[in-house]
């Protein structure tokens, strides 16, 4: 740092606006600064913009008023890497003005919104309380006026709001998303809120980071293209050339034109083996090698083609690349001359070479590199050849033989061109598949990057997420709609499914869009830029391996893998878990409404209390409580990602389960009632006639258990092992009450005694036929469909 008082060494947090700041390969940017003088400067800002390739600096940039964040050629940002170069800049803002600052602000001020599960048990509960206090107040004024005791009909109404009001759901509820959790954490998706398993089962659009998360993050050559010949990919070159079998001797364009791009390339530590990946500059204050990422994926490449053992170029470049010059040249010795390789930007290196003045051979070699560009590779073009004599050059090898003016672009002449190599970060494995997988379930997906439009579209077009220009929105036209107001943002956001060109705050605005348009939002996202979004969302998805701090404090779930495809496996898990959750709720309510409607009808036909308060207690807190919490542990049903996701607007208690609930409930009531009416015509005692009803209930209780296993699909064509535990629950449910008939210290607190074998298979019977009414209600909405 300098100041007036001379130039030192200071800790990050002590500079302030004004300094002037001294940036060198390798170190990070303390504060958001402007650029007084840049050479060969680049930063690694994927930090802030989500792109994976350095961004080159220049200080007598021109810019636009409104340029993007990651098109900002005179400004380095606080927090980011130097990837290459050095440079000289003036602090203009530190702390929370700097852009890392500000993103740091946006998390704080983000406004959070409630998972949907959260939502529909809040608006369940509601409804769920008014409609059981209106029932059980209507009951208890009904039984006053038919002159029951003020006590007796205080004491049944508690009960049958105890009964009506699914107290285990709670436990049922957690232990469902908790088993969920366990599941997920096994397909790699960690779970820092409990709420969110769901959440994520819910989502029916999910906004992607590209950089991090769809790719690798790793500058990568991927394509190779010798001279009169189409790009072809790198394993496809290196595949044919083992083939082949080349000997050292033997002519070999590949060799030379991998070879030739390395000795052009600077290295800044240790060579990559041929699996080292050509990280990004961030990774240099980990221990990674420091250097261009360019030239540590060309030496990456050169470990790959000519395997672990051949020499790799550990020299600087007599003349390193920088961004004004355009290429960059390295002097070697071959076959006892000097030689020069260049590598660098084709409209720069096609000049130096002897292919170069001569009919159709530069058109040719440009329609190479448009094809490269087209498809979202950065492209090289690589040659090599004599060193030309002449002032500055010629003197011998080694970047000692020459000098920069003996390199100049008009003093290279007559070399050879070996071919083009093409660079982008490359898709991670199973990228396209997940997204396919995706769409499949009825979940939209958009990408959302810092990158120029048309390296984001060249990805789309790669994941086969879109091809259509039309639907990449740029930043600079969401901040134009932005002006206009929420509608016109809504309006662009409804048809893009690619945000080029956004910055963090636009990702937050895209977000709130996306749920004012109606949608459950997934946001998944590894850097500091991501975290607004991230936090805003109904469900953030952070990478565990490469997100920063940042993004995962502000998530919901972590990815272990950083694998898009474990998302997948996030969702089918979330869906299973709320449809289990959905399954215990039915189970609740409808033995819940069958004690209400078993009521009903003793007081319409003025018929004595049929259950006592003790026994409804019983039935709610004992039998039926071994049984949901065993319910939430279903095993999925295999077309959980088959299905469409749940519109968001959808209640729990939706038009199906009002059907299967109004369906058993009335059953069972009925069936309990007229057991209940018979047994008193018959002349049986009260006491006895309320003993059968509950061991009635109490079987009701266990189909319904099988009945709950699926809403959807018959069950008698599944195992009952498939869930041992509510098989063990249902039997145990069972054997607890037919103990309890025989216990006389319970059986006398419960009323109850035991029944005779006939009397238990006649209730058995009764039971099977609320079963198979519901698998008939199953197969007819089946045919239905």
């Amino acid at each position: 740092m300098v100041r007036a008082d001379g130039e030192r060494e200071v800790p990050a947090e002590e500079v302030v606006p004004g300094d002037v700041v001294l940036l060198e390969s390798g170190g990070r940017v303390p504060a958001d600064v402007r650029l007084l003088e840049a050479v060969g400067l680049a930063t690694d800002e994927s930090l802030l913009t989500g792109e994976a390739e350095p961004a080159a600096k220049d200080a007598r940039a021109a810019l636009a008023e409104d340029a993007a964040l990651g098109d900002r050629a005179t400004m380095a940002y606080a927090g980011t890497i130097v990837a290459a170069g050095r440079g000289r800049a003036v602090v203009v803002a530190t702390g929370s003005a700097t852009q890392v600052g500000q993103i740091a602000r946006s998390v704080d001020e983000a406004e959070t919104v409630a998972p949907p599960l959260i939502a529909r048990m809040a608006r369940f509960s509601r409804g769920l309380a008014v409609a059981s206090t209106v029932c059980v107040g209507a009951l208890a004024l009904v039984a006053v006026a038919q002159g029951h005791t003020f006590a007796e009909v205080t004491t049944v109404a508690v009960a049958l709001l105890v009964a009506a009001v699914p107290e285990g759901l709670a436990i049922s509820l957690t232990v469902a998303l908790a088993v969920a959790t366990r599941r997920m954490a096994k397909r790699r998706v960690i779970t820092r809120r409990l709420a969110s398993v769901e959440a994520l089962g819910s989502c029916t659009f999910v906004a992607s980071d590209k950089t991090g998360t769809l790719t690798m993050n790793e500058l990568s050559c991927t394509h190779v293209a010798l001279p009169g010949g189409p790009g072809r990919a790198v394993a496809e070159v290196l595949a044919a050339r083992r083939a082949e079998g080349a000997g050292v001797t033997d002519p070999d364009p590949v060799r030379d034109l991998v070879e030739a791009a390395a000795r052009a390339s600077e290295v800044g530590g240790d060579a990559p083996g041929p699996d080292a990946p050509a990280r990004g500059g961030a990774e240099a204050d980990r221990g990674r090698p420091v250097g261009d990422a360019v030239d540590r994926a060309v030496l990456a490449l050169h470990a790959r083609a000519l395997g672990p053992r051949a020499p790799a170029p550990t020299s600087t470049p007599a003349l390193p690349y920088e961004s004004e010059r355009g290429y960059a040249a390295h002097v070697f010795e071959r076959d006892g001359a000097p030689w020069v390789a260049v590598k660098g930007a084709v409209e720069r290196v096609l000049p130096m070479c002897a292919t170069a003045p001569g009919a159709g051979a530069p058109d040719a070699v440009l329609a190479q590199a448009a094809a490269l560009a087209d498809a979202g590779q950065r492209v090289l073009a690589v040659a090599w050849g004599p060193l030309p004599a002449g002032p500055g050059g010629g003197a011998g090898p080694g970047a000692a033989g020459a000098s920069a003016e003996g390199l100049a672009p008009e003093r290279l002449r007559g070399l050879e061109l070996l071919g083009l190599l093409g660079l982008r970060d490359p898709l991670r494995p199973g990228a396209r598949a997940a997204l396919a997988a995706c769409r499949d379930a009825g979940i939209e997906v958009a990408m959302v990057t810092g990158d120029h439009p048309g390296t984001a579209l060249a990805v789309s077009r790669e994941l086969g997420l879109t091809d259509d220009p039309a639907r990449v929105l740029t930043g600079a036209r969401l901040r134009e709609a932005s002006r206009e107001g929420p509608a016109a943002v809504d309006a662009l956001v409804r048809e893009a499914r690619v945000f080029a060109r956004v910055e963090p705050t636009q990702k937050l605005e895209i977000v709130q869009s996306l749920i004012r348009l109606g949608h459950i939002v997934a946001v998944t996202g590894d850097g500091a830029n991501d975290a607004p979004a991230l936090r805003a969302a109904h469900v953030g998805v952070a990478m565990g391996k490469r997100g920063t701090d940042v993004a995962r404090e502000a998530a919901d779930l972590i990815l272990a893998d950083d694998d898009f495809s474990s998302l997948v496996a996030g969702v089918e898990e979330g869906r299973i878990a709320y449809a289990n959750v959905r399954k215990v709720i039915f189970l609740l309510l409808s033995i819940g409404a069958a004690e209400i409607a078993l009521f009903v009808l003793a007081r319409i036909f003025d018929l004595p209390t049929p259950l006592l308060a003790v026994q409804l207690l019983w039935l709610n807190l004992v039998t039926n409580g071994i049984q949901d919490k065993a319910l939430a542990l279903e095993p999925p049903e295999g077309d959980e990602l088959a299905r469409p996701p749940r519109p968001p607007a959808e209640p729990i208690f939706d038009r199906r389960m009002i059907e299967r609930v109004l369906l058993s409930a009335t059953l069972m009531g009925v069936l309990a009632f007229a057991m209940f009416r018979t047994l008193l015509q018959l002349g049986e005692p009260v006491e006895s006639a309320r003993n059968a009803v509950l061991l009635l209930m109490v079987l009701f209780e266990v189909v319904q258990c099988g009945n709950a296993r699926s809403e959807r699909s018959p069950v008698l064509p599944r195992s009952p092992l498939e869930n041992p535990w509510l098989l063990g629950a249902a039997l145990l449910a069972l054997a607890v009450h037919l103990g309890a008939m025989h216990l006389p210290w319970i059986s006398g607190v419960l009323h109850v005694a035991p029944v005779s074998l006939p009397h238990f298979l006649g209730c058995g019977l009764l039971a099977v036929l609320v079963f198979a009414a519901l698998e008939v209600h199953k197969h007819l909405r089946l045919r239905a469909r």
